[in-house]
């Protein structure tokens, strides 16, 4: 008899687990809240423009290949990836900007004109980072991270020393660099892992073998078609999916989850896997059964919500590129804001998608399709007045950077903050991007994928082990997959 397994979410880590699941022969049905999958992931068209409304960066696309090679499919089955080259641009504080390069010559030749000599660094900083890439992606990430004795193996200890968990990223950075305009570069990516470089550990330089050596790709179409890619996959493995079908509790029997109830419907469940946002579910749904107190929650570190903005405009418009980085005002500042002091910023940084630059499907002629995207504090106050005002100041920015005057050229403008990623994704205090990767939030001290008073009840997701981000997502679905495989085959 097929263990009947209910996974709650369809975002990415809920349909990789599903998919793993069924594929070893459990009976899975996916019930999700909303009327589409994909959860962050997922897209909206209006106005003739298509939207992603979440991941715009296509990084590590080596963990996309293994997961479809799992089911015998190759990335190229679903979409035509492509190699974005410059892959991004950076406005800086001094009115100049640079494109960042895809050649390894020209990006060798880019540090040299910012720092005499620094091309030799970065060759030795990248040389380490891509051992910490292959250790972190081989022997860490795809541990369930239930107990200290996973990690116990002399191998991966000898490693530890290696991977510099215990070394702030900004004192390793400036081992090597001193110009503030490559360490911005460097430490960019620690801004979406939840804590000031200062307390980030170095090991996540590895952010930056995928980021320089690995490269920035985009499936033409849009990051919508990664969902429609894992949705075909996990409809081929035999998983049904239900959606517009929000769980509301719980029926439980001997420390157990006999069945899962939605407003219409009750289905029975052997195993239970919540890819829904890790707070909620424990905290909203498990009631007496929860993993965690509301003390342990409160105290969590969280990595930064997000303040977006969709937007069209009715020309075409220069000097961008697809991915573009203002940096054009202080970095330590804004991070103290998001981190330190949280409040809504003064002068923050922000991050401009143009997918049309490469891509005209996703709007119409001759029109651009901007993703404005500031990152913020988690749990802040919002609401219009406060939207507005943000988006006058990045758009009076953006021109002055950009040389291109948009504000009367706007037809289409939605934006998207903390209520919204409160109300769609029941996220914990509005956050965007999960815990923030703090050591003290690493592996074994990340809440944990498994319920410790149900022995059917397990978790996916960015809340929990690896962390937040497409391919961690992706790995979390298949190692809860694997741990419940382990436990119930």
């Amino acid at each position: 008899m097929k263990k009947k397994t209910i996974v709650i979410g369809g975002g990415i880590a809920g349909l990789s687990a599903a998919s793993f699941l069924a594929k070893s022969g459990f009976d899975v049905t996916l019930l999700e809240k909303n009327n589409h999958l994909g959860g962050r992931a997922r897209k909206f068209s209006d106005s003739g423009f298509t939207f992603d409304m979440g991941p715009s960066w296509y990084w590590m696309p080596d963990v996309f290949e293994k997961f479809y090679n799992e089911f015998g499919h190759t990335a190229s089955d679903f979409y035509n990836l492509k190699r974005l080259d410059p892959s991004y641009k950076v406005f800086w504080e001094d009115d100049s900007n640079d494109d960042i390069p895809a050649s390894m010559i020209e990006i060798y030749e880019l540090f040299e004109k910012h720092e005499p000599g620094s091309s030799i660094k970065l060759k030795e900083f990248l040389k380490d980072a891509e051992f910490k890439y292959n250790v972190g992606m081989n022997e860490f990430v795809y541990k369930p991270s239930l107990s200290l004795s996973e990690f116990i193996d002399f191998r991966i200890v000898k490693s530890a020393f290696k991977l510099h968990l215990f070394k702030p990223f900004s004192v390793y950075a400036r081992k090597y660099f001193k110009n503030p305009k490559l360490l911005s570069l460097i430490e960019f990516p620690t801004l979406f892992l939840g804590a000031m470089p200062n307390r980030t550990p170095a090991l996540y330089s590895l952010m930056n073998y995928a980021d320089i050596c690995l490269g920035t790709w985009y499936p033409e179409g849009g990051m919508h078609k990664i969902i429609e890619a894992f949705e075909k996959i996990a409809i081929e493995q035999g998983v049904q999916i239900e959606k517009n079908n929000n769980v509301e509790n719980f029926n439980f029997i001997n420390k157990a989850i006999d069945s899962v109830k939605t407003k219409n419907k009750t289905y029975a469940s052997d195993i239970v896997v919540s890819s829904a946002d890790y707070h909620h579910t424990d905290q909203d749904l498990l009631g007496s059964k929860s993993n965690y107190t509301s003390s342990y929650w409160n105290k969590r570190e969280m990595a930064p919500s997000s303040l977006l903005f969709y937007v069209g405009v009715n020309k075409k418009l220069k000097n961008i590129r697809h991915h573009n980085l203002f940096f054009d005002e202080s970095f330590e500042k804004h991070s103290k804001e998001i981190y330190i002091d949280p409040k809504w910023p003064m002068a923050p940084l922000f991050y401009v998608c143009a997918p049309s630059m490469t891509d005209q499907t996703v709007a119409p002629e001759n029109n651009e399709n901007l993703f404005f995207l500031i990152p913020i504090a988690p749990d802040l106050k919002d609401n219009e007045e406060i939207r507005n005002q943000y988006f006058d100041l990045i758009v009076d920015r953006f021109e002055k950077r950009t040389g291109n005057n948009i504000k009367s050229d706007i037809i289409y403008k939605r934006s998207y903050c903390i209520s919204d990623f409160k109300s769609d994704y029941n996220a914990f205090k509005g956050n965007a991007y999960g815990l923030a990767n703090t050591l003290k939030q690493t592996a074994i001290f990340k809440p944990s994928l498994k319920n410790k008073k149900l022995k059917n009840m397990y978790y996916t997701g960015q809340l929990t082990v690896p962390g937040p981000g497409v391919p961690p997502s992706i790995i979390s679905g298949e190692v809860v997959a694997k741990q419940i495989i382990k436990d119930f085959k």
